[in-house]
């Protein structure tokens, strides 16, 4: 149920966020029974009707899919950073509209509207395991998790039965399987490249990343069909290939008749009641009318993305919490993760020459982490581990613009693609720093009168180590496959640019140290649950999104249970 504004004001649950964790929220919470409020500060995006550029060709567009440099330098100079286009810059925000500062190089970037950035994620959906739950614990830095697999593990699998997630299944303690449906196939060099690895080293393996796209058949959702292999993912998928919030789990929550959704709404602060101790509702900004409204709830999921869900908290001043909602212990805003990414390896293969592929598969392969596995994994400088990601593929037909080339010579270049080349960059766990925080300015006021964020935080020396060893072994694998013009690549990346903002609000077992408890609630206000990358305790090296998912599952049925038990 879509609307612009409502005298309602009173639900059994409110939802900030629509992304990849409010839509999982939204769904669960329905399905209960529960009416619930979703609030988006952005745009309403309807699936299918709102994707203009979802056909285009690079002809069809004005500057062939990229965007002008003024307009870069005006509106997205720190989004610039990142791989927006012509095609979907529509679903990033104008850093011109909202600006945050740098003490150091931080990339924020961030899509406000229906449904979040679940739709422009690269849909890379990697269970984590014991080693990354007990890794705090067992190293000494933040502190421990509050759960192990065990306690996520069937989260992991209701996820996975619903998003439809397309991989092999491994069997590696590292990297525990999902629920499969099939996998893309990985292409020629691909594939000589995996059985290289095989042969030549013992502690690594190769397959094609684990996706939430559909690779056969259909699934839940708004009509959603198997991937097109059209590879134009981030400007919203008409066939509901891969997951989204607008093709899936939104849907299913409008379904149930309890859904409502009010976009152009600006969360400033969750409202605490001093004689409950719980929260009663949330304060909204209308983005268009600037119209104060407070709405009320039973419970409240902050879903919103890491940092905002933290900054909400943060402006949640009372006398209570005179430094923030649930800030007794200090740790709000502190503990900024992300992961490490941008370097790597690559080279060139002569072979193969025969062979080419059919369509634009939205994937690349993943090699798992093979760092820092046990006592009998090789000894390095640095804590925890690192993963890659990657590819190979054939060059284009960029010979036939020679400008001396004509006539049969011409026509027959036409014909023929380029070489082989392969590549893959180092995807590495970020240590959880008390140091890199975000904090408030209330002396710059965005446009809606709320303080703005500034960003301190780098990566460290662990860091550096860690991305130095997974750019020597790229290029060592490389080499051992056969490629020849290996080239090591480093665009020193800064924190940020992974997209997994991760450890703002995070959980705990000592409410002295964290911000939440096991279930996702924080310690001090039950009723209030953040459910997004905030919550993270550590980082690991896998992505991340499906553990926001299998998390905001099992913390929206905890939540379920606890209000049948009258205990909320």
């Amino acid at each position: 149920m879509y609307i612009s504004n409502t005298s309602e004001n009173e639900f059994d649950a409110i939802v900030v966020g629509s992304g990849i964790s409010g839509g999982w929220a939204a769904k669960e919470l329905c399905e209960a029974g529960l009416k619930t409020l979703v609030l988006e500060r952005g745009r309403m995006v309807k699936h299918v009707e709102d994707y203009p550029t979802m056909h285009n060709d690079p002809w069809d567009m004005p500057h062939n899919g990229r965007t002008p440099n003024e307009i870069v330098e005006k509106h997205y100079s720190k989004q610039k950073r990142w791989g927006f286009d012509e095609n979907n810059r529509h679903f990033y925000n104008k850093d011109s509209e909202h600006d945050y500062d740098e003490v150091k190089p931080f990339d924020w970037i961030r899509g406000k509207q229906v449904g979040g950035r679940s739709l422009i994620w690269g849909r890379q959906s990697y269970r984590w395991s014991d080693l990354d739950f007990e890794a705090n614990a067992k190293d000494g830095y933040g502190v421990d998790w509050p759960i192990r697999y065990k306690d996520i593990a069937p989260w992991y699998s209701h996820v996975e039965k619903f998003i439809g997630v397309s991989g092999e299944a491994l069997n590696l303690p590292q990297l525990p399987d999902s629920e499969f449906l099939t996998p893309m196939e990985l292409n020629c060099l691909e594939e000589h490249f995996k059985n290289s690895l095989s042969e030549k080293y013992d502690d690594r393996v190769m397959t094609i990343g684990r996706v939430a796209h559909i690779t056969q058949g259909n699934k839940e959702g708004a009509g959603r069909s198997a991937c097109q292999y059209r590879n134009r993912c981030g400007r919203g998928c008409p066939f509901g290939g891969y997951f989204s919030s607008n093709s899936s789990t939104l849907p299913y929550a409008e379904a149930t008749g309890n859904l409502t959704i009010r976009p152009d709404s600006i969360v400033s602060e969750v409202i605490y009641d001093p004689n409950t101790q719980k929260a009663t509702g949330v304060r909204v900004i209308d983005a268009l009318t600037k119209e104060v409204i407070e709405f009320k709830s039973k419970i409240v999921f902050l879903c919103a993305s890491s940092m905002a869900s933290t900054a909400i908290l943060m402006q949640s001043k009372s006398n209570r919490f005179p430094n923030g909602m649930g800030n007794d212990s200090g740790e709000l805003g502190h503990n900024i993760m992300d992961h490490q990414l941008g370097s790597g390896a690559n080279g060139k293969y002569d072979g193969f020459e025969d062979k080419y592929y059919t369509g634009r598969r939205p994937n690349g392969f993943y090699i798992p982490r093979f760092r820092n596995l046990g006592s009998k994994s090789e000894k390095v400088d640095f804590l925890r581990g690192y993963g890659y990601q990657g590819g190979a593929s054939r060059s284009d037909w960029s010979d036939l613009v020679a400008e001396f080339a004509y006539g049969k010579d011409l026509k027959n270049k036409i014909t023929e693609p380029g070489k082989w080349s392969i590549g893959m960059s180092g995807f590495g766990e970020v240590l959880p720093y008390h140091e890199n925080k975000m904090t408030l300015n209330y002396d710059k006021l965005d446009q809606y009168g709320l303080p703005t964020i500034t960003f301190d935080a780098e990566f460290k020396e662990n860091e550096r180590k860690m991305k130095e060893d997974w750019k020597v072994q790229a290029a060592e694998m490389l080499e051992a496959a056969g490629c020849k013009d290996i080239s090591i690549f480093d665009s020193n990346a800064p924190i940020g640019k992974g997209i997994h903002e991760m450890g703002t609000a995070r959980m705990g077992r000592d409410p002295k140290t964290s911000v939440l408890n096991k279930f996702n609630q924080i310690h001090k206000v039950p009723n209030v649950f953040v459910t997004d990358g905030a919550c993270m305790t550590s980082a690991a090296n896998q992505n991340p999104s499906l553990t926001y998912m299998a998390l905001t599952a099992r913390a929206a049925n905890h939540a379920i249970d606890e209000l049948k038990k009258m205990n909320l």
